[in-house]
């Protein structure tokens, strides 16, 4: 018996979207390693709307814990970001683990690492794989990292502790978080990133996930980083050039009294400079529904129930 915990008070935000085969589990590796090192701890899992018998298994665990134990129910599936702020709005602890994934790919030693790393000054810590084998996330860091002026880069994470004063603080700085990690990046508080080896392949996504990973990652690219602003800009100047050479050409051959042809030819640059505009449309478009959904939608998850198991 550990007679010397830690006082300050533990929450552990978990995601649960169909995992019934693994968060019984999970609950119990993560409230066993907590529970030793740490003095009070609350256990906050978000249902997201799951339709597997998932929340049976976290009603069976919550009869064998001491801790507190709550289920947060969304109305309907939201996806992983809503569903975490709806999560981490509800937690109380000093500190806040942040769990997206019930599979424990990352060596148990990490939790506690974490939180010493977090006791040296730094309000968010996170953990993070030394290889990413998926191509796509590392195309979408790659293009994130190059195009946002964040303090930190971004990197694909399993789990991370967030201090109260960083919750604070993001906040006070955004009643809507659309992307987490790019808001604790940019919140001006001290961040560090463990690595670690993976234990086992990270979970593959379901056709839903995938689905939420996109959008969220279209959302982020908009929100955080100034590549939208980019890409008009050089259609821009492409479209610019076009229509001066066009302009050139259309002088040289009126002044050379060669007769204009090629009619298709300045049908295809019409056609090209109106999907310019188009472009640049659905750009403009995409800035002002994300701008209405920050400024109207503030209750941005909706919660059918929150049960306290323990």
């Amino acid at each position: 018996m550990n007679l010397n915990k830690e006082k300050n008070f533990i929450s552990a935000v978990i995601y649960v979207f169909n995992a019934a085969d693994t968060v019984y589990d999970f609950l119990k590796k993560i409230d066993t390693l907590l529970s030793e090192k740490f003095e009070k701890v609350e256990l906050i899992c978000v249902n997201d709307a799951s339709c597997d018998n998932g929340i049976d298994k976290i009603k069976k665990y919550s009869d064998e814990t001491n801790s507190v134990l709550t289920v947060l129910n969304m109305s309907f599936h939201q996806g992983l970001e809503l569903s975490m702020n709806a999560g981490v709005d509800l937690a109380i602890g000093d500190f806040v683990y942040e769990f997206e994934s019930t599979i424990l790919t990352y060596p148990e030693k990490l939790l506690g690492e974490i939180y010493d790393k977090a006791l040296q000054g730094y309000d968010i810590v996170t953990a993070s794989p030394k290889t990413n084998r998926n191509i796509a996330s590392q195309l979408f860091y790659r293009i994130y990292n190059k195009n946002s002026n964040a303090q930190y880069p971004l990197q694909t994470e399993a789990f991370g502790l967030i201090s109260r004063r960083a919750l604070n603080r993001v906040k006070a700085m955004s009643q809507t978080i659309a992307y987490r990690k790019a808001v604790y990046a940019n919140c001006g508080l001290r961040k560090t990133v463990i690595e670690y080896e993976l234990l086992q392949a990270m979970p593959q996504a379901t056709p839903s996930q995938k689905r939420d990973y996109w959008n969220t990652a279209v959302d982020a690219l908009i929100l955080y980083t100034n590549l939208a602003f980019r890409c008009t800009m050089a259609f821009s100047f492409l479209m610019m050039f076009a229509m001066f050479g066009m302009v050139v050409y259309t002088l040289i051959i009126y002044f050379r009294g060669i007769p204009i042809a090629g009619w298709s030819s300045t049908i295809l640059f019409l056609s090209f400079a109106f999907f310019g505009v188009f472009a640049v449309l659905t750009a403009i478009i995409k800035y002002l529904s994300i701008l209405l959904k920050l400024n109207y939608n503030r209750l941005n998850y909706v919660i059918e129930s929150i049960n306290k198991m323990k």
